[in-house]
């Protein structure tokens, strides 16, 4: 007999001389029992063992001669047991090759834990999440491949002696730096595996023969590699997609994945599980066969028309949109602002909504004008800076202007129609209609709504920095896909409550009752509001249920049109409506206009006032001075006295005449 089954049989001791007579065997697997430590006594007479699985048992202690007879051993399997030291019994096993510790509550590993096993080549010590020194390897020159995952490893040895490392697995840990000789040795090396640290760069000395690099996670390692210091590389994951510029070619970049698929959306967990305990993936050996493989680069996140490597607007068709309605949107808008807020005629209920809606307007016009002078400043090369764009905060102010201004600019749209359908059912009845103060009150209510909707991403209940376009997008976590879909739907029940309202109202009404009401023209541009959102907003709306659906006949490109475009459109429309088609905008343009004119009429003529009297006071203060000089020179002269009081007479006039100019106030 020379393998024996005996897991999941929830056995909790193996008595003496369990296995006598059995001196042949070499696989025995003890997995899923009860074991609470190794049979030390039942494994005796095994010395031609060659492979033990004690897995998944509740094994806490490992006596020093466990494995005194066992010195043929070369497979050994502990995972998931509740080990919190690293066992000297391992000493023994001097042909050991394979060692598995996977989710053990292991806290320290000894420095001669591993001198005595020279023949060892895979080392799993990951998910023991209590080890925070990296353990010493000195001695295990046959080493190919450690996994080191899971755990709270802060900083990295040398590894010196370990040159026949071919794959190393330290995902999951809290490396913070790692030294510029720490892979200068490892000539063998293929695989490296540092996903979900804390890094914020990485020497490139000792990794030129790498085929597999997976780094995402680190969210803070923000520098590009250059492809030449990685010649062999096939397979790498980035913590951005701008990385993997350098290593995409650019007939790559027009057939990559559409974002809105799930397959982009993997978590790194996916990836790292794959190569869980694994000495050499079999793809690494066909990237090596293969010669159609040298030519190529697996690498994500890929970059796209939402993680451009060149250009963030990507067409110069969209570039001049976005620009335009940058430009029209700040001015109308502020103009709008202006006439409504500062003109000394009434503010009605409605028209204050529309002062609100500008203001609120000019927000989404500043953000889209800040991701067009981005644009600008990192022409033709977005991926230097698309990193630090993506992650800052410059990138989430951004998207939180967006989301708000569009957010409640519905809710007053929303509530301008309700306040115009009151009004007309008020004014028809003769009652009295609704005051300015309860529709401030409702404003206000919006912009809280609004606000503490447009919070959410920056609690992680959404994304704003998903994209370089730092607006929440339905791919990602499932918490941006639930956020969007959850925002489609509540500002799908506002256009329907609005569409609702106006749909009364005008049915409510007779033929040519509305041009009897006063105030009839706010109705009819809330009207024209409604339509032209309404029409805008159908695309995004679109596309939000399309990707919840999985449909994905829409090119990225067309998406990202559209929400560069599409999406901003009505920050500028809506004060071009309120501008060309109603009349108070004329009207109280024409009166703020009038008042700056007569203002700077007043500000002239008060300045000429003040001008000409001090004129006039010049001449007197020179005349009294020619009279004192006269007097001073013919003193006690009868003539005189003479010209002295004629000069004084001229003097009492200059002051009667200059007094009776000044101007009233």
């Amino acid at each position: 007999l020379s393998a024996r089954r005996l897991d999941a049989n929830h056995i909790y001791s193996v008595p003496h001389n369990s296995f006598s007579g059995l001196s042949s065997l070499r696989h025995l697997w003890l997995d899923d029992n009860s074991l609470t430590e190794v049979p030390v006594q039942g494994l005796s007479s095994l010395s031609s063992l060659q492979a033990m699985t004690l897995a998944l048992n509740k094994i806490t202690r490992i006596p020093d001669d466990a494995f005194a007879n066992l010195s043929s051993l070369v497979v050994l399997d502990l995972n998931y047991n509740n080990l919190d030291e690293f066992p000297t019994a391992i000493k023994a096993l001097i042909n050991l090759k394979e060692l598995f510790f996977y989710d053990n509550p292991i806290q320290f590993v000894g420095k001669s834990a591993f001198q005595h096993l020279p023949e060892l080549r895979t080392l799993s010590l990951n998910g023991a999440t209590e080890i925070t020194e990296f353990p010493d390897l000195t001695g295990t020159k046959s080493l190919e491949s450690l996994d080191l995952s899971y755990n709270l490893i802060q900083d990295l040895p040398t590894f010196n002696g370990c040159e026949r490392l071919q794959k190393i697995d330290l995902h999951h840990n809290e490396i913070q730096e790692i030294q510029t000789s720490t892979f200068q040795h490892l000539t063998a090396l293929r695989s490296l595996d540092l996903s979900s640290n804390l890094l914020s760069s990485l020497p490139v000395t000792g990794l030129h023969g790498l085929t597999h690099l997976k780094l995402a996670g680190n969210a803070d390692l923000q520098e590009l590699l250059s492809a030449e210091n990685f010649p062999k590389l096939r397979v790498m994951e980035m913590p951005y997609a701008f990385q993997c510029c350098a290593f995409v070619s650019c007939e790559n970049h027009n057939k990559l994945s559409n974002p809105w698929d799930k397959d982009e959306n993997r978590s790194t967990d996916h990836f790292v599980k794959k190569d869980s305990g694994i000495l050499l993936s079999q793809e690494l050996l066909d990237f090596e066969e293969d010669p159609k493989a040298l030519h190529s680069v697996q690498c994500t996140p890929a970059p796209g028309p939402f993680r451009p490597c060149d250009h963030l607007f990507g067409s110069w068709l969209i570039r001049t949109g976005v620009w335009i309605i940058v430009v029209l949107s700040l001015v109308c808008n502020g103009l709008v602002a202006v006439t409504v807020f500062v003109s000394p005629t009434y503010i009605s209920p409605a028209k204050h909504l529309i002062g609100l809606l500008a203001v609120v307007n000019s927000l989404m016009g500043f953000s889209s004008g800040v991701l067009a002078v981005v644009d600008t400043l990192t022409f033709g090369s977005f991926a230097k800076y698309g990193a630090w764009w993506e992650s800052g905060i410059g990138c989430r102010i951004t998207g939180f202007m967006s989301v708000f201004s569009s957010e409640t600019c519905i809710f007053l749209l929303t509530t301008a129609a309700l306040e115009r359908g009151l009004s007309i059912k008020c004014a028809k009845r003769l009652e009295s209609k609704s005051t300015k103060n309860n529709v401030k009150i409702v404003s206000a209510f919006c912009f809280i709504l609004a606000l503490a909707i447009t919070v959410l991403p920056l609690l992680h209940v959404g994304e704003y920095g998903i994209s370089s376009l730092c607006l929440p997008l339905p791919f990602g976590e499932p918490s941006s896909l639930g956020f969007m879909v959850a925002l489609v739907l509540l500002n799908s029940l506002c256009y329907f409550v609005m569409t609702v309202t106006y749909t009364r109202l005008y049915c409510n009404l007779e033929k040519g009752e509305l041009d009897n009401f006063w105030d009839c023209s706010m109705i009819k541009h809330v009207a024209w509001l409604l339509f032209a959102n309404c029409i805008l907003y159908f695309p995004v709306a679109f596309l939000s249920f399309s990707s919840l659906l999985n449909l994905s006949f829409i090119s990225p490109e067309v998406i990202k049109s559209i929400l560069l475009v599409i999406v901003p459109l009505p920050a500028c429309l809506n004060p071009l409506l309120y501008m060309l088609f109603n009349p108070h905008f004329k009207e109280d343009l024409g009166i703020l206009l009038k008042q700056t004119l007569l203002l700077k009429k007043s500000k002239q003529s008060s300045l000429v006032s003040l001008n000409s009297e001090d004129a006039e006071k010049q001449s007197c203060d020179s005349t009294q001075a020619l009279v004192t000089f006269t007097s001073s020179e013919n003193l006690g002269d009868g003539p005189e006295s003479k010209s002295v009081s004629s000069a004084s007479q001229i003097i009492e006039a200059c002051h009667s005449q200059s007094v009776a100019s000044v101007p009233c106030h």
